[in-house]
């Protein structure tokens, strides 16, 4: 069987940035969505410049761990994305996620431009509402700041997952 692969030219992408934790986390999160051409783990919104995983570990620089998704927004939608992520981590607390505690697992939506952070406030405020509790969600929405690409160990999983799902047809 013939499995066709589109080069990336020929499919248009966008990108998505989320904190949610552990990226290890959003990493197994995000693989498994058709339409998710790649996920990178990384740090973003803090101050040290190329932060190492073992600086952001510290939470001293500022960082959060995050995820950059590009997709197809012809196969997923932002909102579809924000959908998946809101289901993905507890947006209520402050103090990390999970077992995973310090201002580095903290959750937020980083917007690329003024659309998405249009679209990211109306689904956080839809959240609020359906809870009757104003002001209740933590998950921070923040203007998209430099984001530095995780270790190489940490890029592994993230390329390892979305290879194993290539199917016929398939990006």
């Amino acid at each position: 069987m013939k499995v066709h692969r589109l080069n990336k030219s020929d499919v248009k992408s966008e990108v998505a940035i989320f904190a949610g934790g552990n990226f290890q986390h959003m990493i197994e999160v995000f693989s498994e969505v058709p339409g998710v051409l790649e996920v990178i783990s990384g740090y973003t919104g803090g101050w040290k410049h190329n932060p190492t995983y073992e600086e952001v570990a510290t939470g001293e620089t500022g960082h959060f761990e995050a995820v950059m998704i590009i997709y197809d927004p012809s196969r997923i939608s932002y909102e579809g994305l924000l959908e998946i992520f809101w289901r993905s981590i507890d947006f209520m607390d402050a103090g990390g996620q999970f077992a995973d505690r310090g201002t580095q697992y903290r959750t937020a939506i980083f917007y690329m431009s003024e659309d998405q952070r249009i679209r990211a406030t109306a689904s956080k405020k839809k959240i609020e509402k359906a809870l009757n509790a104003s002001n209740m969600v933590a998950t921070l929405i923040l203007k998209a700041s430099k984001f530095y690409k995780a270790e190489r160990i940490h890029q592994l999983t993230a390329r390892k997952k979305v290879q194993n799902e290539a199917t016929p047809g398939s990006v």
